[in-house]
């Protein structure tokens, strides 16, 4: 028995060695889970939809006349999966892949200066970071001799120490709105979440994507429900079995739309006023938030400049945002007046 146990066993490690040899990157257990959730979510789309056409005869016979409305249905489907992919599949921004484009754009500024005179950004033109804000608003794209250090001291109040600015783990200075990811292992610009369905974190360059993908996972499940309810409604003599099962689909559907139009609705939120979920519930833990009045976001530029900054922008380019002065503090603070909403403050 122990020995058949032992075959067993050894037929069954040659065969995972033999499967990680051939898709390496399932080997790690990290990645085994990412992927494991990607296929369950793609399991649960297929599921809810495919049962929806073998069991509705009267949508097979409404494609066969009218194919552009299932075609549309399943167009958003598709794009809803593909959305998914793309955005899980996206670097959230994190801080030392900007961190080295900078140092090296300062080595390269350095040299070709002692050689030829010649601006750093002629040859190193890809990097493209952009520093907002009255204190230091200006593009540094090689041509700024400032190193990442100096260059985070700057965005902070005088008078702050770097070691406050310093990830404890990463040993990176960390810009403002910056947080280490303890499931990346990373420091992510502008940090929002770590999402669980996407495997990855949610931060500056992927917040845009995050958004549509809720968008339209939230348009897929609102029309599947209503083609659920459809089928309910229609007066066909059926086995109650078929009835308990869509039901029961319905229900978990319904969940899953409120949760997606809060979702939807709290990130929208997020957007227009420049904000994200780690500085909305963690402020008062945040040492440059805590004497900010709740009421103040301040990073934000107005709706219409904070809906361009995010919809609009390029994912290449890295916005880092240096802390407000009392000052636009002190403006931002300022109640609304008829006179600010006709003269757009707002925006």
């Amino acid at each position: 028995m122990t020995t058949v146990m032992g075959i067993c066993r050894s037929f069954r490690d040659r065969a995972f060695a033999r499967f990680f040899h051939c898709f390496p990157c399932l080997s790690d257990p990290a990645r085994r889970s990412s992927w494991g959730l990607k296929v369950t979510l793609v399991m649960l789309h297929l599921i809810f939809v495919g049962i929806l056409f073998v069991f509705d005869g009267d949508l097979i016979e409404k494609t066969k006349k009218e194919p552009w409305y299932t075609a549309l249905y399943l167009l958003l489907l598709l794009a809803t999966l593909v959305q998914y992919f793309i955005t899980s599949g996206s670097s959230p921004g994190y801080v030392v892949d900007v961190m080295r484009a900078v140092n090296e754009t300062n080595v390269i500024y350095q040299k070709s200066s002692m050689a030829s005179k010649q601006p750093a950004s002629s040859q190193n033109g890809s990097l493209n970071v952009v520093i907002e804000g009255s204190q230091s608003g200006r593009n540094f794209q090689g041509s700024n001799p400032s190193s990442w250090t100096k260059l985070v001291m700057d965005m902070y109040p005088p008078g702050t120490s770097i070691r406050s600015c310093t990830c404890s783990y990463c040993n990176v200075e960390q810009p403002p709105r910056a947080k280490h990811c303890h499931d990346c292992d990373k420091c992510v610009l502008q940090f929002d979440h770590h999402c669980v369905w996407l495997g990855s974190c949610v931060g500056q360059d992927n917040h845009c994507k995050f958004w549509w993908y809720i968008c339209e996972e939230t348009a897929l499940c609102l029309w599947t429900g209503i083609l659920y309810i459809m089928y309910l409604k229609a007066n066909i003599s059926r086995p109650w079995w078929k009835d308990a099962i869509m039901i029961l689909l319905l229900i978990a559907l319904s969940i899953s739309i409120i949760f997606l139009l809060l979702l939807l609705l709290f990130h929208s939120y997020l957007v227009l006023t420049n904000q994200t979920t780690y500085e909305l519930v963690r402020r008062r833990r945040i040492p440059y938030l805590r004497r900010i009045p709740e009421r103040v976001y301040p990073f934000s530029k107005g709706i219409c400049r904070n809906l361009y900054n995010f919809c609009c922008v390029r994912s290449s380019i890295y916005s880092l945002e240096p802390l407000p002065s009392s000052q636009e503090l002190e403006e931002k603070a300022r109640p609304y007046t008829c006179l600010d909403i006709l003269t757009c403050r707002c925006c």
